[in-house]
């Protein structure tokens, strides 16, 4: 694992990023969820099935953000798109709509990013996602986030994702949702003189 420090956006202060078996660790990554994204104990356990299947997808790979004491107080997870994985099926009529369907195709997809309330707005999701992007293969990325102003939606602009498809809804969601996509690497913010 990488120690971290303040200076560089890709290690934020007070935590060390490094590989998660999220198989292994997933009801403590469920734990980080369900506080940072508000999940019902229903929706934790159809989650954990699904954490586990994808974690079995080919390139599938997960990052943590580790406090001292070694516990998860953040993780992004993704894969390798797959026109035949479920979240594709459903987002590919809307990405066709609007003549983005070819993302689908050579990405990246960030099935899931979570930082745990108190350590957002310390750089950590921006360095796991930048991290766990550098070493993909393909040459862009896409995810889906609720389809609102956020800082989460905010963060995916600022790393140069833009809108191919919104009002996505999916069917056990309660709000809609935007796909969003970006060439690799992500952008850096431009240091200070």
């Amino acid at each position: 694992m990488l120690p971290t420090s303040g200076g560089d956006p890709r290690h934020p202060a007070g935590v060390t990023l490094g590989p998660l078996d999220l198989a292994a660790r997933v009801d403590e990554a469920l734990r980080v969820q369900a506080v940072a994204f508000g999940l019902s104990e229903e929706e934790v356990a159809i989650r954990r099935y699904i954490v586990q299947r994808h974690m079995t997808s080919p390139g599938a790979r997960a990052l943590g953000a580790f406090e001292d004491g070694g516990a998860l107080v953040g993780f992004v997870y993704g894969m390798p798109n797959d026109r035949a994985h479920w979240w594709s099926t459903v987002v590919e009529p809307h990405l066709r709509a609007g003549g983005h369907d070819g993302w689908l195709d050579g990405s990246f997809v960030i099935t899931e990013l979570h930082v745990h309330p108190a350590f957002q707005g310390r750089g950590v999701g921006r360095a796991l996602i930048t991290r766990i992007t550098d070493t993909a293969a393909e040459p862009r990325s896409i995810l889906s986030a609720i389809d609102a102003d956020s800082p989460a939606r905010a963060l995916y602009r600022k790393l140069g994702y833009t809108d191919l498809a919104r009002r996505v809804r999916f069917p056990s969601a309660r709000l809609p949702y935007a796909v969003m996509g970006a060439p690799l690497p992500l952008c850096r913010p431009v240091p200070a003189p």
